[in-house]
């Protein structure tokens, strides 16, 4: 096998197992540790953090370390996270929420630089075009890594199924679930009562191992790239400082349409947040059960992977309009139908179909974001990416912060509203678009997310 796309497995395969652990705690926490909004706040506070770790500590450790270290130790920071799960509570969570929003920073990007220098370094050797072996290295890395919310969520399920308190939900406890759910704890404690300890454990134990099983293979396997102490003394010389690059960042935002794309790109942060710490505590976890919560973000999960590759595809045919259209009207009948909607166990499927379709939303969201940003903003997209990290975790953060103070029917309000704004503005961006270029059909333009398509979900 070709070194480069061996040390590209491993890279894979590590990020693999160590989100098949985060994905899974991720849309647990509103469920597991619901005392207080323990868990949707450890989350708020963690994307918070991965906000701050973005604007300052990739370059600085990629320097230091290397990319093979950064990815090793940034990885710890995510098994941080699930050992502070064992004993949940406001000085544990936390703590390693922190640890994980400043590690989240620093693994993407140099998990971003490796794969860019190692797809450079064979397009030399080979003699072929270093964007297109580029574009192939992190085509192989999502096709691995995009399963993970698959697998991290099938072990929760089967894990958390185990549990023999399981009883019949009251019409009383049904009608604290859906968009008008109760806000306190103490309601509802059969649909959402907490596994035994010994299951949570389990599963923790589970996680905990994966993790360390993806720092091993890093460890191991991963080769320390040979271009790397010439890429950093190159960076010594030529790369801007801290404060300039920081400051690159806000400047951006002179851009209009960069400030036309805020609420779209917030709305992103908001919509996930939305299904991960909202619909599974209050529809999921609340009518069915929590080892029910694995089972649905799966059902998310395959649709969002298998509809990112397709409307990759297909987009360069249809023009980005139209698959923003189709998300649009798509996320806002899922909203209509959340709020009207009463959750009933009878009704199995319907639990089922939700994120299907919010998978398949969630999609263009992703892929066609992603790439409006790199098509807009070709000659600065360093700054235009630091803005669209820092906007959807934004967004997150705002999603986690008010998920215990309101209740579910306000936040689907807050959410057609967003995306309503988001739309319009979106739409300003287009006309400014075809009034700087009105010959130029999109359409034909290469509108996939490519390899940043799913960074931002940590």
């Amino acid at each position: 096998m070709e070194r480069n796309l061996k040390n590209v497995l491993v890279i894979s395969f590590g990020f693999l197992l160590l989100f098949t652990a985060y994905g899974g705690l991720q849309s647990l926490q509103s469920s597991l540790n619901s005392e207080e909004g323990l868990g949707v706040a450890s989350l708020s506070v963690l994307y918070a953090a991965l906000i701050l770790s973005s604007m300052f500590l990739p370059p600085i450790l990629i320097k230091k370390l290397g990319c093979k270290w950064t990815i090793a130790i940034s990885m710890c920071c995510y098994i941080a996270f699930s050992l502070g799960n064992f004993y949940a509570s406001w000085y544990t969570l936390i703590p390693t929420s922190v640890i994980l929003g400043l590690g989240g920073a620093p693994l993407w990007s140099a998990k971003c630089t490796y794969l860019t220098i190692a797809g450079t370094s064979y397009a030399e050797k080979a003699g072929k075009n270093a964007k297109d072996i580029i574009n192939q290295y992190f085509g192989v890395f999502f096709l691995v890594f995009q399963s993970s919310g698959i697998w991290g969520n099938l072990i929760s399920s089967l894990i958390l199924s185990q549990s023999s308190t399981k009883a019949e939900i009251s019409e009383e406890d049904l009608a604290c679930c859906g968009a008008y759910n109760c806000l306190t704890d103490t309601t509802n404690t059969t649909g959402s009562e907490k596994p035994p300890n010994s299951l949570i454990y389990t599963l923790l134990g589970v996680y905990t191992a994966s993790g360390v099983l993806a720092v091993l293979l890093v460890i191991i396997l991963l080769d320390q790239i040979k271009s790397d102490q010439a890429e950093t003394e190159k960076e010594k010389l030529e790369a801007p400082s801290f404060w300039s690059t920081f400051l690159a960042t806000f400047r951006h935002l002179k851009d209009k349409r960069q400030c036309l794309l805020i609420p779209l790109t917030i709305y992103s942060g908001l919509e996930q947040g939305f299904l991960s710490g909202d619909y599974t505590k209050a529809y999921a976890t609340c009518a069915l059960g929590i080892q029910y919560v694995g089972y649905v973000m799966i059902c998310f999960a395959a649709v969002n992977s298998l509809c990112s590759l397709l409307f990759g595809k297909i987009s360069q045919f249809t023009g980005r309009k139209l698959l923003f259209a189709l998300a649009t009207v798509t996320n806002t009948a899922c909203i209509i139908a959340l709020l009207l909607w009463k959750p009933d166990p009878k009704q199995l499927a319907v639990f089922f179909v939700f994120p299907a379709l919010w998978g398949l939303s969630d999609a263009v969201w992703q892929t066609q974001t992603n790439g409006l940003y790199g098509i807009l903003f070709e000659k600065h997209k360093e700054a235009a990416f630091a803005n669209y990290r820092l906007w959807e975790s934004l967004g997150f953060v705002i999603a986690f912060g008010y998920s215990t103070k309101l209740q579910v029917y306000i936040k689907l309000y807050i959410l057609l509203s967003v995306l309503v704004l988001s739309m319009v503005m979106y739409g300003a961006v287009e006309y400014l678009e075809a009034k700087r270029s009105p010959g130029t059909p999109t359409a034909t333009k290469k509108e996939n997310g490519g390899p940043h398509s799913k960074e931002t979900r940590m």
